[in-house]
C-alpha cells in the first residue's frame, strides 16, 4: 500500500480556521505540487481530503476527483487518519490532504511506531510504502519534498 501525505498550502490567518482562504503564495505552492504529483501516482489513488476550505483548495490544483473526509480535519488523530485511510490493509493508494499537527504526528508514527510532533512544511508531500520482505513488514519512507524544491 501507498500512503501519501500532503499538507496545504500557505494559507491566509482568520477566522473560523475551517474558512481560511489560500493566498497567492499558497495557490503557487499547491499548482507546483499538483503538476509533480499528476504524473507520479499510481492509477486510482483515492483521494481523502480535510472539510477546511484550505485544503480543499490544495486538492482542487490536483484534481475536482475527490472525497470530503470529516475524519481528517483540523483535529485529526493519526489513528483516525490510519483508520480512514485503511493503512496498511486497505492496498492501492490513498492521497491524504490535511493539516498540522496530525499529519507530523502520523509520519512520526509510521516512521518510529510512536506519534510525536514532527514539523512538516506547508505545502509538502511526505510518500510511504508498505512492503513485506522476507515474511517481515516495513514502512518505507519514499520522498520528502517542499513546493520549494520544485
Amino acid at each position: 500500500m501507498e500512503l501519501i501525505l500532503w499538507r496545504h498550502a500557505e494559507a491566509a490567518e482568520g477566522l473560523p480556521d475551517t474558512s481560511r482562504v489560500l493566498t497567492e503564495k499558497g495557490r503557487r505552492q499547491a499548482e507546483r505540487m499538483a503538476a509533480f504529483l499528476s504524473g507520479r501516482l499510481p492509477q486510482n489513488t483515492r483521494i481523502l481530503v480535510s472539510p477546511a476550505v484550505r485544503a480543499q483548495q490544495t486538492a482542487s490544483a490536483l484534481t475536482s476527483q475527490f472525497i470530503t473526509a470529516p475524519n481528517i480535519g483540523l483535529h485529526a488523530t493519526p489513528e483516525t487518519a490510519i483508520a480512514t485511510a485503511g493503512w496498511p490493509m486497505a492496498g492501492g493508494a490513498v492521497l491524504l490532504v490535511g493539516h498540522q499537527p496530525w499529519l507530523g504526528a502520523l509520519a512520526a508514527l509510521l516512521m518510529t511506531g510512536h506519534a510525536d510532533y514532527w514539523s512538516i512544511k506547508k505545502g509538502s508531500v511526505w510518500w510511504f510504502s508498505r512492503r513485506e520482505r522476507e515474511g517481515d513488514y516495513q514502512t518505507v519512507l519514499r520522498l520528502v519534498i517542499a513546493p520549494d524544491q520544485l
